[in-house]
């Protein structure tokens, strides 16, 4: 066993052996900004994007609640008839069809107005983020 014994301390660090890669370079300074993981905007867009989910939610099942509502302990309301002899509750049933395409239209508009600019936001500068890594 031989010993090799650390240079003294006024010679620069040497490979003991010349095929050693050496030293990797010192660590860059990171930039003063946080990263996108941690942004705030995340955080906005996760509240645009539960805002747009509950809006439509609310929407279609609020109208199959209230049928199924007006069904079990309304039946009087459901029979009446309408028009024609059309029953109120196939009319109603017959309505969920448009409201399901309401909810559909109103989370694709929410999705245009708030939830889109802020992912475009996003995705923006997390692009320049990338490429300022990339140019390090």
């Amino acid at each position: 066993m031989f010993y090799d014994p650390p240079p003294p301390p006024s010679y620069p660090a040497r490979p003991t052996y010349p095929w050693q890669p050496p030293a990797p370079p010192p660590p860059r300074p990171q930039p003063a900004r946080a990263p996108i993981g941690h942004h705030s905007d995340l955080r906005l867009l996760r509240g645009a994007y539960r805002w747009q989910r509950r809006t439509a939610t609310i929407t279609a099942l609020g109208y199959f609640t209230l049928f199924l509502v007006l069904s079990a302990f309304a039946p009087h309301v459901m029979t009446r008839t309408v028009a024609d002899g059309i029953p109120a509750g196939l009319l109603l049933a017959l309505l969920q069809l448009p409201v399901t395409w309401l909810a559909i239209a109103l989370y694709e508009h929410t999705a245009r107005r708030r939830v889109d600019p802020l992912a475009d936001r996003i995705r923006k500068e997390a692009e320049l983020d990338a490429r300022r890594g990339a140019a390090r």
